[in-house]
């Protein structure tokens, strides 16, 4: 019985998913920090877990059920950080956004026993991510420096979400689910 790997997110469309991935490869490129290329560009609503791949039609119809009644548009805005490893970039307050994060962990604590979401007393906090765990701390002033210093902003409506898969090397788009 294979255990996979999954998490649920907003995947960001294009164009801005291409920016977003030049992005992470600049970092790459300049930093040496790799991670981040290892799934596409990504607001997480629910952090990885596992689960039974031959259970995963169950995962699948019971979030095929989850409902959120509107669609709502996501606001890209220059760039920021969690010091020392992980810079991304910013997502503006939205207060649909925050319900949707905290609706679909509920549904999933429910429906599906799913208890791995940590309780964080920081909140949700969404966010892009352009580096994390491989970025190391002595390159991430140098990183953070030139990106603080940089603009970025898109628009885009928020329609659906996605089950990204772990293939054992990346994460993958699964399977998409429309809010509405």
């Amino acid at each position: 019985m294979p255990i996979q790997k999954y998490f649920i997110a907003i995947v960001v469309p294009e164009p801005f998913q291409y920016d977003i991935m030049a992005f992470k490869q600049l970092i790459a490129d300049k930093y040496n920090s790799k991670a981040a290329l290892r799934s596409p560009a990504h607001i997480t609503l629910h952090m990885p877990f596992e689960w039974k791949e031959e259970k995963e039609n169950i995962l699948i119809e019971t979030l095929q059920q989850f409902s959120f009644k509107e669609d709502f548009v996501i606001e890209l805005q220059n760039f920021s950080c969690f010091a020392p490893r992980v810079i991304f970039v910013d997502v503006l307050k939205s207060e649909l956004l925050t319900k949707l994060q905290s609706d679909l962990v509920i549904y999933m604590k429910r429906n599906l026993l799913l208890f791995n979401q940590a309780d964080d007393m920081r909140g949700f906090h969404p966010h892009v991510t352009i580096a994390f765990r491989d970025l190391r701390k002595e390159k991430f002033h140098g990183a953070f420096s030139y990106f603080k210093t940089q603009t970025y902003n898109a628009l885009f409506k928020a329609g659906s979400f996605c089950l990204l898969k772990h293939t054992g090397k990346e994460w993958k788009a699964h399977k998409e689910f429309p809010l509405s």
